[in-house]
């Protein structure tokens, strides 16, 4: 299921997609981003190209679809945590508002049709 759940949210454009270690930062967009997996590791984007990640499915425990109200803005992301429930990756979708900081109504349901396919908190059982 978590191959799956982050097909989907790589095949959603302008979801930015972050991975923090406490040294280093990666940031990169879902835009046309392929997925695989080959027994643990689900590779996201060309291994070949300049930016991929590998994401080990056995230490992924848990996803959640979180909503954060900020003072003029309300952010969207999908965040997932391993066995410490220490986030290993958050989606955060962007280009939700448009120029008069109103949201868009079809990004809002992008992210709303993702979150009731699968709910708000996901466990992932091997």
């Amino acid at each position: 299921m978590l191959k799956d759940l982050l097909s989907d949210i790589v095949k959603v454009d302008d979801v930015l997609m972050i991975v923090k270690s406490n040294g280093a930062t990666i940031e990169m967009r879902s835009n046309s981003l392929s997925i695989r997996q080959k027994e643990k590791w689900i590779t996201i984007g060309e291994n070949d190209g300049p930016c991929h990640m590998h994401v080990n499915n056995e230490l992924i425990n848990n996803a959640e679809f979180v909503i954060e109200k900020k003072l003029e803005r309300t952010s969207f992301s999908v965040r997932f945590f391993d066995g410490n429930n220490d986030r290993v990756l958050g989606c955060f979708f962007t280009k939700m508002y448009d120029e008069s900081k109103m949201i868009k109504s079809e990004r809002k349901k992008l992210y709303d049709d993702l979150q009731a396919k699968y709910g708000q908190k996901i466990q992932f059982h091997f």
